[in-house]
This record gives structure tokens, sequence and C-alpha cells, in this order.
């Protein structure tokens, strides 16, 4: 048979995608290398930030265009996808406090002794910029319930080895012989430029390996919002059941997917360990856990959603696309439908000097 759409990869994008072209009408396919919810990507997971950018307009509004759809979702799936805890960014210059106050008033600027007394468990050397409206989002839960409440054909063990077009149709090969559809969506992250060579013109891309651990706190009496600290931004939040999960943002060593090993590199490793025992009073750096994960960079950390032809992409999330899962979703179904409703700056155009 011939499908309107074949989606490449079931992560969180791959699964919105076909979970909104679905519920538009489109008989959709979703082809998956791994088992679903596999350990290999940038999709699973405990947990992902939902934050507001503190210094960017676009971002934040963005930002609170998806909230909406996170609660439609939630409705829809009867999960709890999304749990507001409320967040902080430290580590600022005045400008950033300045460009704060304008995008967010619902926001507070404390000072160090307000945000010491507030989060006893971690420290501050400045002014914290509060968000009440930021929280946590459930990775694996969400990309669960994405497959369960869209009305598409699922197959995982089906790697994509290349994509074909012939006769006004997209080939896929897969094992078992090709997939043929009329147009093809790829959400397929580190693994989506081998895929696209020839096909779409992508910005350069680097794979990383990321690895943030989950450390215990010293008590269980301790508040822990979201946080962001610094412009080279360490992140994290608490996940119950696992602890407080701190990383440093795009730092890791680069990999290829396909023969990564899942080692900690130990530099890196050694890193977080001192900032947490610098910054974090509330924190055993002596009882961790290590995890990891992949993030699929670009040059401008701007993320890749765009269509060619009969082939759609929305790669390249930088590690900070999770909390608009369900409107990129969105995104993708309107270039298949052929409406245009992405922000120029995902836009391959806005690539085309990188």
């Amino acid at each position: 048979m011939t499908y309107d759409v074949a989606v490449v990869g079931a992560g969180a994008m791959g699964s919105a995608a076909a979970r909104a072209l679905a519920a538009a009408g489109r008989e959709v396919v979703v082809l998956e290398q791994y088992e679903l919810g596999h350990v290999r990507g940038g999709s699973h997971g405990g947990t992902r930030l939902f934050r507001p950018a503190a210094d960017n307009a676009e971002v934040a509004r963005l930002t609170e265009q998806a909230r909406g759809l996170w609660r439609e979702l939630e409705e829809e799936s009867g999960e709890t996808l999304f749990e507001v805890t409320g967040g902080i960014d430290h580590g600022v210059d005045d400008a950033a406090i300045e460009t704060f106050e304008a995008l967010h008033p619902t926001g507070q600027v404390l000072s160090m002794e307000e945000a010491t007394e507030r989060w006893s468990g971690m420290r501050f050397a400045g002014p914290v910029l509060y968000q009440p409206g930021s929280g946590r989002l459930y990775a694996d839960r969400t990309v669960s319930a994405l497959q369960r409440v869209a009305n598409a054909e699922f197959r995982d063990q089906s790697p994509v080895k290349a994509l074909k077009i012939h006769d006004g149709l997209v080939e896929l090969d897969v094992p078992g012989g090709a997939v043929r559809a009329r147009q093809v969506v790829v959400t397929a992250g580190a693994w989506a430029p081998k895929l696209l060579t020839g096909l779409v013109p992508l910005p350069p891309f680097k794979v990383t390996q990321e690895q943030p651990r989950f450390f215990a706190p010293v008590s269980d009496d301790l508040d822990w919002p979201s946080f962001v600290h610094g412009r080279k931004a360490v992140y994290g939040l608490f996940e119950p059941g696992s602890g407080v999960k701190v990383g440093l943002h795009a730092t890791g060593p680069v990999v290829d997917p396909d023969t990564r090993d899942f080692a900690v590199e130990p530099e890196s490793d050694a890193r977080l360990l001192r900032y947490v025992e610098e910054w974090f009073p509330g924190l055993d750096a002596s009882r961790s856990t290590a995890i990891s994960c992949l993030y699929d960079n670009t040059p401008t950390d701007n993320f890749v959603i765009d269509r060619v032809g009969p082939i759609t992409v929305a790669v390249g999330f930088c590690g900070q696309g999770f909390k608009f899962v369900p409107l990129i979703g969105e995104y993708i179904r309107d270039l298949v439908t052929g409406e245009s409703s992405v922000p120029s700056r995902f836009r391959l155009s806005s690539h085309a000097g990188d």
C-alpha cells in the first residue's frame, strides 16, 4: 500500500508529528530503527525542563504557545505530563535582568539572600530570576502517550537505509521491502544527516553525548525549582524517585550515534562533580548516578524545521526542543499539508550561511 506520510523516527518529535498528521486525516506510518521507547537517542528518560526563555522574546512566546498544547495532550491522553514547579535563572548580568523584567511580568527578581532562604539546597552569588510557570515535563510518559493517542501505524525494528524519490512517491528502503509514501517526515535526530545527504541541505551537525547525573538530596525537606545557571548553562531539576538532575549543557564529547559506547567521559564528569560540590550544599555529591543522551546540535542552536519537495525535516534540537514537542508536531503537520506556520528562524534559509 502507499501511505500519505511516512515518518522516520518514533521519538518525541516523530510521535507528535504522527498524532497531528493523523488528526488531519492523513494515513501515517512511523518507522523506528530500534524498539519503541529506546534509550539511544534524545527522547528517553524521566523528565525535561519546561522553561520560558529569560531573555528571548520569540522563544518565550513560543513556549507559552506550547504550554496550552501540553494541557490539550494531557486531556486527550489522560496522563500527567507537565507539572509546574517554578524555575530560576541565576548567574545573569544586568542586561538579562532588564530583558527578563520586560518579558515576564509574572516573574520576580530575587536577591541572593531571598533566593537562599527559599532554596537552601542551592548557593547563589547574585540576583535570581524566578519564573513561577516553569516546571518539569515527563519524557518517557509523553512519548508513550503520543503513540497511544496517535491514529497511526508504528513499526519498530524498521531502520530506513535510504530514501528515493521515484514516480512522484518517496520509497523508503527498510528490511522486508520498500515502504512507499506521498510524503516523508524525518525526525531521526542524530541519524538524520546520514539519511538526508544529497536530498536536503542541512547545516553542519555536531552530535554529542551529554552526561548529566542524578544526585541524592541531603534532606527530603528541601524545595527544588528547575534551574539554569549562567550563559554556559548548567541546568537541572528534581525528578521524583531519582533525585536532582544536574547537567552541563552542550559540553559532551562528539560521538557517532551508531558506535557510541555510553561510557562516561571522565573530564566532563569530574567538572560536573566539582560544580555540584561548589554550588549545591543540599546535594550529596558522593551519591549520584550518571546518565546520558544525545544532542543533535546546529551551529546557531536554532532548530531545523522545513520542507524540501516531498521531504519535511524536524531536527537539530540542541537539547532544547522537548518543551515544544506538541507545537513542533503542529509545525510538521502544516508543512506537510502546505500551510506555513513555522517561524523563519527554524527554516533552512536561516541556516544557509552555517
